[in-house]
């Protein structure tokens, strides 16, 4: 798959026509991923750097519009945002609620940190044995995924998921709570390739 090409970094401030003087100190986070979340969906994204009012990020297709969303971490943090400018493959973004910028920086939130997972819902089927199972994808990582399905699983089992607009994994059963099962894929997915078959699931499912 072709790796978009990002443009050359930019502040808020500059796009928003200001001088070019900073207002305000801002850190660079070097590539942290993250969600972008809201009505039509989860999307992923990565942040660039951070200020306390706002955050410059990196995306992988084209950012939604008209829409309320909040951005979160790989930890949990949630903060609700609002874009201020959009260039190709580069954003800008104001933070709608107050940041502890220290804490944001540090990943200080709920969970441990963990790849990022995408809450979805999608049909899928399951292989094993020559025979197929139907099921459901409820949330989608780059490692592995949480399905929903009919069929008594083992833990340890090894099995094929198939879904459209994704490749055809070899998956382990990690944990079992019937009938919602964590699968282990056998390959993982690159940031940018888990990024676009996101973004194509999610617009099929509002299609």
């Amino acid at each position: 798959m072709k790796v978009p090409e990002f443009s050359q970094s930019r502040p808020i401030e500059e796009a928003e026509g200001l001088n070019e003087k900073r207002i305000e100190p801002r850190v660079a986070l070097l590539l942290r991923s993250a969600k972008l979340a809201g009505a039509s969906g989860e999307f992923l994204c990565i942040v660039r750097d951070v200020s306390n009012s706002g955050a410059k990020l990196r995306l992988f297709h084209p950012m939604v519009d008209s829409e309320e969303l909040v951005l979160e971490t790989a930890t949990g943090q949630r903060v609700a945002v609002e874009k201020v400018w959009e260039n190709g493959n580069e954003a800008g973004i104001r933070f709608l609620d107050a940041i502890d910028i220290s804490q944001f920086v540090a990943e200080h939130g709920p969970f441990p940190k963990r790849p990022m997972r995408i809450n979805l819902d999608c049909s899928a089927r399951l292989r094993h044995g020559g025979a197929a199972y139907g099921s459901r994808i409820h949330d989608l990582s780059s490692q592995g995924a949480k399905i929903e399905t009919s069929q008594h699983l083992a833990i340890g089992q090894v099995l094929g998921l198939e879904a459209d607009n994704l490749p055809a994994f070899d998956v382990t059963v990690r944990w079992r709570r019937h009938p919602y099962y964590g699968l282990v894929f056998h390959q993982v997915m690159s940031l940018e390739e888990f990024a676009l078959r996101v973004h194509q699931l999610q617009a099929q499912g509002r299609a």
